[in-house]
């Protein structure tokens, strides 16, 4: 990637990983799919069964050769959301809710408006949480422990 394509990166993405678009531009204009992966090096996102190409690929020391089919990637820009309310392609915004949570609405000539949700697969983390203290986790004993008392100065370092 060249340095001017760096300096074109999208700072603040509205298509996620998980997000149902459709194609707008390309080979598979038209078509719906689920973003499988988003590249944001690249302002390029690879959706679930489309953009599919041949890939020539060398036998090697644990691998089979041959002739594969994969999905390559498309550019942001050729992808749209799609409104969950009409079922068609729409622009992404934002709106504050009543309660202060940040939503994605739809928005443009044929939107209805209404809060596009977040992708179910985000909500999963790939690694859970440990239930365990680890070894170099702090006891409980030593953080609840009191180190300094505002009544008597106790504790206060000597500046």
């Amino acid at each position: 990637m060249g340095w001017k394509a760096a300096q074109k990166l999208i700072r603040h993405w509205k298509i996620l990983r998980g997000d149902n678009v459709m194609i707008i531009r390309g080979k598979d204009k038209g078509e719906t799919g689920v973003i499988k992966r988003v590249i944001r090096t690249q302002n390029r996102v690879i959706v679930e069964g489309k953009n599919l190409v041949k890939k020539h690929i060398k036998q090697g020391q644990g691998h089979e050769g041959g002739i594969f089919t994969v999905e390559a990637p498309l550019h942001v820009s050729n992808v749209q959301v799609i409104d969950p309310v009409t079922g068609k392609p729409c622009k992404v915004g934002y709106r504050y809710l009543e309660d202060g949570s940040k939503v994605r609405v739809a928005r443009g000539l044929e939107a209805s408006g209404s809060v596009i949700p977040r992708p179910e697969i985000l909500k999963i983390r790939s690694s859970p949480r440990p239930t365990v203290a680890g070894p170099k986790d702090t006891p409980m004993d030593v953080v609840l422990e009191k180190t300094y008392d505002p009544k008597t100065g106790k504790g206060m370092p000597e500046l």
